[in-house]
Parts: structure tokens; C-alpha cells; sequence
């Protein structure tokens, strides 16, 4: 199968092709720009691979989206791509397939082809970054739900009050991606009376990455807001556990980083809150593929849609 995969962001746009039956090679990155600048560097870098009427394409792109129409519907980090056909300007320009999928759902596919989800049939996937989004792949395929949103796990509610993560308070992403652990460390910070090596950044500079950098060294208030965070992220782990049975929960991002502080906390509530033989039987694991997830996931796309 021929597969051009395209990783479309607010920052930079990648093309990448599968290299062997197991790995990615991105071919080209570049920045994004305005509309008509980055969709016209995008065909002329895929004019050069030398697409063939067989070629299949993937597309990954931050929501919204209208996957089943290949259309971008005004994401916010990609101002001014208003219902933007990128499926049809492809099959249009060069022939062949072309499938359009949100980020989540692509690294979701990523982690399972060619990452720590490799050789299971029911996983989930949650990128635990900026924001907090899921993929699931349930009995060997991709769930998508009836109008594409399936997975949006990050606007489940896990407290009356708390820090806002998609557009509510005492969110699942409110408390446990990029953004929400942030608020979290202001809120906690103005409540502690103790020394911690926080007070000396400033509101805007107290990001989930600062953060870790004091847990590294071991502040008491930098600890005990990832326990907090753990024990967040586990109350939302045994609820996945127990619904959906799966063998597997690959998680991203911070995860990857802060493992360490997130886990013992995050463990001791699945143990208290899931069914014991379904938490049993699931593995919680970091994401594999760190900064190459993105050319994997849109060569992912393809490899998926074009099996069928």
C-alpha cells in the first residue's frame, strides 16, 4: 500500500511514510502559516513524493472536525481553516483515498500500530498534554461514537468545583491535563503556608512542566500536588476500567514525564474503586513514542482506513 501521512498543527505541518513494516520516517516539517500558504507548501512537498492513483492518505488535525466529509471546521489553533475539504483538494489534486481524523483518535491508532498499545485488541489512549482527550480502540477497532466525538473524556465531571478544563469546572481536564494542573498549583499555592520553591515563580510562569521541576527536588507542595493529580487521574481510571474492560490505558505527555509522581497515588485509588478483576487485567503504561506520535499517526490513518 502506498501512504503519504500528513500531521497537520498550529505550529508546524509534517509529511511522513512508513519506513519498513514497524516504523515512521517524517519527510518533511515545516511551519504553519496562513491557509493558502501551508495548504500550497502541503501539495507541492506531496507533488515531490510522486503519489500514484493507489496512494492512500492520512490526515490528522486537531477537532473540529467532519471526518466522514474530510472537512477542518475552524480549529482553534489553525485560525481562518473554515470548513477547509482537505480530503477532496487531495483525492482532487493527486487521486487515490484520503481520510481525515482528530489528533486523539490518530495517536490513539499510533500507540496502538507501533507503540505501547502494539498487540492488544482493547486499549485506550489519552494524551494528558495541553488538554485531555482519548482514543478508543475497542475489540480490534477504531470507536468512534455516532457524530465522530466519542472519547471526549476530558469534559466528564470530577468535582462541583475546581480547576476549568473544557469550559467547566471540576473537570477531568480541569485536574489533570497541561492547563488544569497549572490552575491547580495556583490555587494550592495560595493556600500553602509553608516554604516551597513555587512561590518564587511567578502566576504565569507556573505551568505543569514548573511543576515537575520542583517535585524533581523534591518540594513538599510540588509532591502533593501530583498526588492530588494522582489520585484525580485514578478516580477517572477505575470509571474507564469498569465500563470499558480494556486490556491496556496508554497515556501521554505528562504522564511520560512524571510517572513517578502521579502513579502511586493514581494505583492506590484504582485498587480502592475498580473492579478488582478488571484492574487486574488492564495495564496502565506511558506512551512509546514521544515527539515521533505525530508523523506515526496520520501514516496510522492510512494504514487503518486503507485495510479496508
Amino acid at each position: 500500500m502506498n501512504i503519504i501521512g500528513l500531521d497537520i498543527g498550529g505550529t508546524k505541518c509534517a509529511l511522513s511514510v512508513p519506513d519498513g513494516p514497524d516504523r515512521v520516517r517524517e519527510v518533511v516539517r515545516f511551519a504553519t502559516t496562513d491557509v493558502r500558504g501551508t495548504l500550497d507548501g502541503l501539495l507541492a512537498e506531496i507533488a515531490a513524493l510522486k503519489p500514484t492513483r493507489d496512494t492512500v492518505f492520512g490526515v490528522s488535525c486537531g477537532g473540529p472536525l467532519d471526518s466522514a466529509k474530510g472537512l477542518i471546521l475552524s480549529p482553534p489553533n489553525l485560525p481562518g481553516w473554515d470548513r477547509i475539504a482537505i480530503c477532496s483538494l487531495l483525492t482532487e489534486r493527486f487521486g487515490g483515498r484520503a481520510f481525515l481524523m482528530n489528533d486523539a483518535n490518530a495517536c490513539a491508532l499510533a500507540e496502538w500500530q507501533f507503540g505501547a498499545g502494539r498487540g492488544c485488541q482493547s486499549m485506550m489512549f489519552l494524551t494528558m498534554g495541553t488538554g485531555m482527550g482519548s482514543g478508543l480502540i475497542l475489540d480490534g477497532r477504531l470507536y468512534e461514537g455516532v457524530s465522530g466525538n466519542a472519547g471526549e473524556v476530558g469534559h466528564m465531571r470530577m468535582a462541583a468545583d475546581g480547576p476549568v478544563g473544557y469550559g467547566k469546572a471540576g473537570s477531568f481536564e480541569g485536574f489533570c491535563s497541561g492547563g488544569g494542573i497549572a490552575q491547580l498549583a495556583r490555587r494550592r499555592l495560595a493556600e500553602f503556608a509553608g516554604e516551597s520553591a513555587l512561590k518564587k515563580i511567578t502566576a504565569d510562569q507556573l505551568t505543569a512542566r514548573a511543576v515537575g521541576v520542583a517535585a524533581e527536588a523534591g518540594d513538599a507542595l510540588a509532591l502533593a500536588i501530583w498526588r492530588e493529580v494522582g489520585g484525580r487521574l485514578g478516580e477517572a481510571l477505575a470509571v474507564f476500567i469498569d465500563v470499558l474492560n480494556p486490556e491496556r490505558i496508554v497515556i501521554g505527555s505528562i504522564y511520560q514525564r512524571c510517572e513517578r509522581f502521579i502513579a502511586p497515588t493514581m494505583n492506590a485509588v484504582i485498587a480502592r474503586e475498580a473492579l478488582p478483576a478488571s484492574a487486574r487485567d488492564c495495564a496502565i503504561v506511558p506512551a512509546k513514542l514521544g515527539d515521533e506520535i505525530g508523523a506515526c499517526a496520520a501514516v496510522a490513518i492510512a494504514r487503518y482506513h486503507g485495510r479496508t
